[in-house]
């Protein structure tokens, strides 16, 4: 008899490696990682009796070596009804969970990726204030049954001593057993990540501890001008704003990060100097860091204008601060570790992220070389948190956007050099395909306009010449 269907059901093994291909075993736990702040926001529905520790009381440990991988947490744990029905499959049902909640999570398929990135088998245990324990168990067996796609769930009254989630993963795969080893420096660049991309929220009193050491946050600060008597003139960073109709709220400041570079600063940040890892611009959505100090044309470097980085701007550092209760209006990759440039709220906000940028080049531009000065404007500055220059940013006199999707901005009036010898123009003509070819090469587009491309040759042959 013929069959009136035919069969559409995935396998198991194809569809565990195209989840894990084109995902690093560090974002992996670091999507792990993601789960525990969110239950932590769940835990305390997203208030707490502290606006600047809202995450204070909330662990993660993470635990692992050559033969498993252990990541403990407590923050609230998983229900026994969403365990069953689903925390285990592969993919978000439910797109509207957590309507009230600043979360990142949108497509529900971080712990099972990162189980299966690790290893064949792996352990889920898991305990909440008002339900009794459970204990879920993967083995290699059903990975690769592909008519068994159902997982057992067992009853724990006493699995944990206290609401959250263990999640043990063993028979590792042998490239991830290597990594996770003593042999390897994978510890460090894990401990690099987390200090760089929850920055935010260890500040905010969340607390990673990674095999039995705790983490230190690494948040950007920015210099500003408190003593400046004009509220608009001084070292002070450009700031934007915006929040629409449906909650999504942006804010953005952009400016120097620590004083302007001296020649031998620039050299030591040709080979990678870690005081200069800062420059450049950090996105982070719902206190989730996503891109940690880009330099690159993803956040406006080198188009539309704006110079291409080099080590003349290792001082300029930009954050850009992305809220919703809906994550899915995020512009965030399924990784949760980079942007979706194609975004219309990333493409809009990008604008103004270039308009500060180019703000912040154009000063170096005018105090490359002018060095008696600059310790004149460093005396006048002090470092203070991103949060808290938009607080002192808010008596300033902001100015509508009237383009693109709206809200204000406050572009501030940078100080210059003193003129110790007068302006001159210069005029010159070249071929448009010349001009063309070489805008290429320096921004990597052939459409900047003929006058930014003349400065740009002129300034690098400046900066050559004044050495």
């Amino acid at each position: 008899m013929t069959k009136k269907t035919a069969s559409a059901f995935p396998a198991k093994r194809f569809f565990v490696e195209m989840l894990t291909r084109d995902i690093e075993l560090q974002d992996a736990i670091l999507d792990l990682l993601d789960n525990c702040v969110d239950g932590a926001m769940r835990q305390n529905k997203g208030k707490s009796g502290s606006k600047k520790h809202p995450y204070k009381g909330f662990t993660a440990w993470i635990d692992f070596d050559g033969n498993s991988f252990t990541l403990k947490d407590n923050c609230g744990g998983i229900p026994r009804s969403l365990a069953e029905d689903y925390a285990f499959r592969m993919g978000r049902q439910d797109a509207n969970r957590d309507p009230e909640l600043p979360t990142v999570g949108v497509y529900g398929i971080g712990m099972k990726r990162a189980i299966f990135k690790m290893g064949r088998a792996a352990t889920v245990t898991s305990q909440t204030e008002t339900d009794e324990g459970f204990v879920v168990e993967i083995d290699s067996n059903w990975l690769t049954d592909d008519n068994n796609w159902n997982l057992p769930i067992e009853a724990s009254p006493d699995a944990l001593d206290r609401p959250g989630t263990i999640i043990e993963v063993t028979e590792l795969m042998d490239g991830i057993s290597r990594l996770l080893s003593n042999d390897t420096d994978f510890h460090k660049e894990l401990e690099k990540a987390i200090s760089a991309y929850y920055g935010y929220i260890i500040e905010k009193g969340f607390t990673v501890i990674l095999n039995g050491k705790k983490v230190a946050p690494v948040q950007v600060e920015l210099l500003f001008d408190n003593d400046s008597s004009d509220k608009k003139e001084g070292i002070i960073p450009y700031g934007y704003k915006f929040v629409s109709d449906d909650g999504i709220s942006v804010e953005l400041v952009v400016g120097l990060y620590k004083s302007l570079p001296t020649e031998a600063e620039e050299q030591e940040a040709l080979v990678g100097s870690p005081t200069t890892e800062r420059a450049g611009w950090t996105i982070v959505c719902n206190d989730r860091v996503v891109l940690y100090a880009d330099k690159s044309r993803v956040t406006g470097w080198g188009e539309a204008g704006v110079p291409s980085y080099h080590t003349q701007f290792i001082s300029i550092a930009g954050v850009v601060i992305f809220r919703s209760n809906d994550p899915g209006k995020l512009p965030i990759t399924t990784t949760k570790r980079g942007i979706d440039g194609n975004s219309e709220l990333y493409l809009n906000v990008k604008e103004h992220m270039r308009e500060g940028m180019k703000l912040y080049t154009d000063f170096t531009n005018k105090w490359k070389g002018a060095s008696t000065e600059q310790n004149s404007l460093k005396s006048k500055t002090a470092a203070s948190s991103v949060e808290s220059i938009i607080d002192m940013l808010s008596d300033r006199n902001w100015s509508k956007v009237s383009k693109g999707m709206g809200g204000t901005k406050f572009k501030p009036t940078l100080p210059t050099p003193k003129e110790d010898d007068p302006i001159k123009q210069i005029r010159f003509s070249r071929k448009k395909s010349q001009i063309a070819l070489v805008s290429e090469y320096l921004f990597e587009n052939s459409t900047t306009a003929a006058g930014e491309v003349g400065a740009q040759c002129f300034d690098d042959v400046l900066r050559k010449a004044s050495k």
